[in-house]
């Protein structure tokens, strides 16, 4: 039932048997249905979370009132709200599911005490923590450096299993533009 997790840990760390046995017993497997929150914006985020299967998506509600997306997790990534996860403040994020999806959820207090029992998943979770990073930078360097439809044709070629899984609207706010403008660029007439 964990072994997505155990496989992706495997990539970048080695754990012993009674390690995955101790990690095990505190993991909590949940399915969540398609538009369902984890997080809404003013809760304090407690609990990173684990796509076993499935879309998950971090956004906001833009001063338009529009819906904003900034993230996206597919299977064996992980998603939560840094800055509330850490600080323990109100969030500014909403996390929702795009597909129905299995989720693996780890609260705080139960990592805290398995970083401790376990120091290897510190290094685990350090590089799990960079590449997301360098994921982020690489995005608003494209926001930045990209016209619309550059943005578009990148992330269409780099991405397909997003562009098939995820609505359309949520692909066009993730790139920055309206649905209508993603319309006619999938039409070909930008």
């Amino acid at each position: 039932m964990y072994e997505a997790l155990f496989r992706h840990i495997e990539k970048f760390i080695t754990l012993e048997s009674s390690e995955i046995d101790t990690l095990e017993s505190c993991l909590n497997l949940s399915t969540i249905k398609k538009k369902e929150h984890l997080l809404k914006e003013g809760q304090v985020c407690t609990t990173m979370y684990f796509v076993v299967k499935g879309c998950m998506r971090q956004y906001i509600i833009n001063t338009k009132g529009c819906e904003q997306t900034l993230q996206f997790a597919i299977e064996d990534w992980w998603i939560t709200d840094q800055l509330s996860y850490h600080n323990h403040i109100p969030s500014h994020f909403y996390i929702q599911a795009v597909e129905n999806s299995e989720i693996i959820a780890m609260d705080k207090s139960v990592l805290e005490a398995l970083l401790i029992e376990i120091p290897k998943l510190e290094r685990y979770f350090r590089i799990v923590s960079q590449k997301a990073f360098g994921a982020m930078q690489m995005r608003i360097k494209f926001l930045f450096t990209m016209s619309a439809e550059e943005r578009y044709h990148h992330f269409n070629d780099h991405f397909p299993e997003f562009v098939q899984r995820v609505p359309q609207y949520m692909i066009a706010s993730y790139l920055d533009f309206s649905a209508e403008f993603m319309s006619k660029i999938r039409a070909g007439k930008v």
